[in-house]
């Protein structure tokens, strides 16, 4: 365990607490780092090294330190608590500007949005999981924030090949993450199964996944030989699903962020069929208004400049059903004949 203990004398390197100091006032969170967060600066401040590298898998290193912090996070452990894993599901409540997220009774955050400021207080085997930071915590965290500092959460898959990437829109059942996993077998990288964050600044269009894991239904499973005999790790709605890491698990390529280069709205309708139908920028916005959430008029408006901007690259209706592999192949040439003048369309 490396997260700092409660201690007394000048050598304390971790935390002091004094005994009436119900609110924490005086704990001490020395470890700090600045990271690029889906295309907004990030502050973490912690007491805990493992939070600390968690941030580093699921966010960039800033290079410069010209930018100004869009958000900051005071993470703190608190070594006196003793909450073990399994951890049940989150609760997240808001008011007006305040959010609270609770991930157990020892272990909560609460986000200010219009200070851009995360406040965080955990149990010392939280703080110690990495892997629930890169899964749950962060990615969580990143969809709170985002309009707040300028970012558009969009229901969309994205894989990425020569520096371009393809944002695969789509409800649930659409079969965005099956896909994934299959263009990321004809070796795309995949950067997001479900969600995906888009920024728009002086260096132009990005996308950013955080969550690094595909989640794959029973009936996706047996499309690829590698997985059609694992067994579920997860139960969601009832329904036994497959998560797994595709980069550290099958050895297949990952993105962290990239240039969006095509939008494709995924139509999957019964029967063989592959058809690639241009679409307006008008109806594009639209379709990608639909799966914003709620937030204020100036929030709004800020989310809608990034919506205009990624509807002007080319944008595509995908109608298609029947082998994932085949589906992926016949994409692929399409999106490479796009390059080059020569696609593959209805």
């Amino acid at each position: 365990m490396k997260c700092d203990k409660v201690v007394s004398g000048p050598a304390n390197t971790g935390f002091l607490l004094k005994p009436a100091d119900f609110f924490r006032r005086d704990a001490q969170t020395p470890l700090h780092r600045r990271f690029l967060a889906a295309g907004a600066v990030c502050a973490v401040h912690t007491n805990c090294e493992q939070i600390l590298e968690a941030a580093h898998q699921a966010f960039l290193p800033l290079q410069s330190d010209a930018r100004d912090t869009d958000f900051s996070l005071r993470l703190w452990v608190d070594s006196q608590s003793s909450s073990q894993p399994p951890w049940p599901k989150p609760f997240v409540r808001g008011l007006d500007h305040l959010v609270f997220a609770s991930f157990d009774s020892d272990s909560s955050m609460l986000v200010d949005l219009r200070k851009r400021r995360v406040a965080g207080r955990f149990s010392p085997n939280m703080g110690a999981d990495r892997n629930y930071w890169q899964a749950v915590i962060f990615p969580m965290l990143m969809s709170i924030v985002a309009a707040s500092v300028g970012i558009v959460e969009l229901h969309c898959a994205c894989v990425v090949k020569n520096n371009t990437g393809y944002l695969l829109a789509g409800p649930s059942r659409s079969g965005k993450s099956t896909l994934v996993m299959a263009l990321a077998r004809a070796g795309f990288a995949f950067l997001s199964d479900d969600r995906t964050f888009c920024s728009a600044g002086k260096e132009g269009l990005s996308a950013w996944g955080v969550v690094p894991s595909v989640k794959l239904r029973h009936e996706a499973q047996i499309w690829f030989d590698e997985l059609a005999q694992r067994e579920p790790t997860d139960l969601q709605d009832g329904e036994s699903i497959l998560r797994f890491d595709p980069e550290s698990q099958l050895g297949l390529k990952r993105a962290k962020f990239c240039e969006p280069g095509s939008l494709i709205f995924l139509d999957r309708r019964e029967g063989p069929q592959f058809c690639m139908q241009a679409m307006s920028p008008r109806d594009a916005a639209q379709r990608l208004d639909q799966e914003l959430m709620a937030e204020s008029p100036g929030l709004m408006e800020n989310q809608r400049k990034v919506i205009h901007r990624l509807v002007a690259i080319p944008c595509w209706q995908l109608r298609y059903w029947g082998d994932p592999g085949v589906i992926a192949s016949r994409l692929a040439r399409h999106l490479e004949g796009v390059s080059t003048g020569v696609s593959e369309c209805c």
